[in-house]
């Protein structure tokens, strides 16, 4: 342990002031906000500050490269499968997040490159591969509603022409914003060149549920870390119910058309219809009224809902039903329903040579560190179609994500930096 010392907790203490939310609490980093724009400059000057390469791709991923000598070397790995080993995460994140989803990540990423240095100065390390660190960009979807859009764009999992014509609150497209940063939307999309060069991809991830600290684990020597197995299918569906805008102390409640009663009806169908699958999970976390008056009987309501299962099958035929009493729900209120699909992934079954590779290394840190399925996207689950990918969680004992609560000890985060150096050195 005493290889890593404190180096990924300073990193992370000196990114804690940036993008905290005093209305929310935790943080909001949306994607080329000034607070995930912040952390792009910190990642930057970190991975110069190593004499690692840095570029920035046509679809803005972020890549710090360790003795990549650029095309040539590219063009020689293409179609080998030995190509760069890439470790990374990302660094925004939802509104009112923790400090420690995506960061963890990449200030892990580089920790494990300053022990990986250390190692080669003293001959203990022999690399045969390059090495890169990653961030990939709206990896939550919280401004532009597709989450890993970074990674879809370079996967090809979604379309350009999607992906550009996304828009976010204030009705900005991603085309715009990106190029805004200085990206051109012609050239944005599937980078065959790109993938060409990534041989494996390992993320580290702080762990989003109770995996780490379930009634199994919490017992003495209950393991820091684990594995990823699989990620659950999922995908984020947009309801939207149309009515008519009225004044609402003029319109008695017989002569409304009021999709807000509609909308309100579908989010608890929504809890109601999941809670009879078995390991189904179903939320609505986004509601929107137009034009969002108090006094206002609403003319527009969106809804965004998110729906999980492992089985695929199972994840269509949940959004159907939910779809469907949203359809009743609507009529019976007078007013209509449209639905669209923002995005799909489908369940994700991790590389499982990489992942007994990742084994090995990671259990001569945490002995007992589990297999461990996750019901969260990750950008290394949509790459799992191009690229073998896999990764490693680190324990978060408050068992809460996507909120101020997420947490990791100093001690686990370390540890995490010492199995994932280890990981990297066993395939490199």
């Amino acid at each position: 342990m005493t290889e890593t010392s404190s180096a990924v907790n300073s990193l992370m203490a000196a990114i804690a002031d940036v993008g905290t939310d005093p209305r929310r609490g935790g943080y909001s980093r949306p994607v080329w906000s000034p607070a995930e724009k912040d952390l792009r400059a910190w990642f930057l000057q970190e991975a110069h500050a190593r004499g690692l390469d840095t570029e920035e791709d046509r679809n803005g991923i972020l890549w710090a490269w360790w003795d990549l000598p650029a095309p040539a070397r590219a063009e020689s790995l293409e179609g080998s499968r030995r190509g760069a080993l890439v470790t990374g995460s990302h660094l925004d994140s939802v509104p009112g997040g923790g400090a420690f989803d995506g960061p963890l990540g990449i200030a892990s990423a580089l920790a494990a490159v300053d022990v990986l240095r250390t190692r080669e100065a003293t001959g203990t390390l022999r690399r045969r591969r390059a090495l890169a660190v990653a961030v990939f960009p709206e990896e939550e979807g919280s401004r532009f509603g597709v989450a890993c859009l970074g990674s879809r764009l370079l996967s090809g999992a979604i379309s350009t022409q999607k992906a550009l014509a996304l828009r976010d609150a204030d009705g900005v497209t991603f085309g715009e914003a990106a190029r805004a940063e200085g990206l051109d939307p012609a050239h944005m999309g599937v980078d065959p060149e790109a993938l060409a060069r990534i041989g494996q991809f390992v993320e580290l991830h702080v762990e989003q549920g109770r995996g780490l600290n379930s009634p199994d684990h919490l017992t003495d020597g209950a393991p820091a870390l684990a594995v990823g197995s699989t990620i659950l299918g999922h995908g984020r569906w947009r309801i939207a119910f149309h009515g008519q805008g009225n004044h609402a102390g003029t319109t008695l409640m017989a002569d409304r058309s009021d999709p807000m009663v509609a909308a309100s009806e579908t989010v608890l169908d929504v809890r109601r219809l999941a809670r009879t699958q078995p390991q189904a999970r179903a939320t609505v976390g986004r509601l929107e009224p137009v034009p969002g008056g108090t006094n206002v009987i609403a003319s527009r309501v969106d809804l965004w809902m998110d729906v999980r299962h492992p089985d695929d099958a199972v994840t269509a035929g949940l959004v159907e039903d939910i779809w469907r009493h949203a359809q009743q729900a609507a009529l019976g209120e007078g007013c209509t329903a449209e639905l669209t699909e923002e995005s799909f992934s489908g369940t994700v079954h991790f590389d499982p040579q990489l992942a007994a590779t990742l084994t090995e290394s990671v259990r001569r840190t945490a002995p007992t560190a589990p297999l461990l399925p996750t019901g969260a996207g990750h950008d290394a689950g949509v790459l799992a179609s191009a690229v073998p990918t896999g990764m490693i969680y680190v324990r978060n004992p408050s068992g809460v994500s996507h909120a101020p609560e997420e947490h990791v000890e100093d001690d686990d985060a370390t540890l995490g930096v010492q199995a994932l150096a280890d990981a990297l050195e066993e395939l490199l």
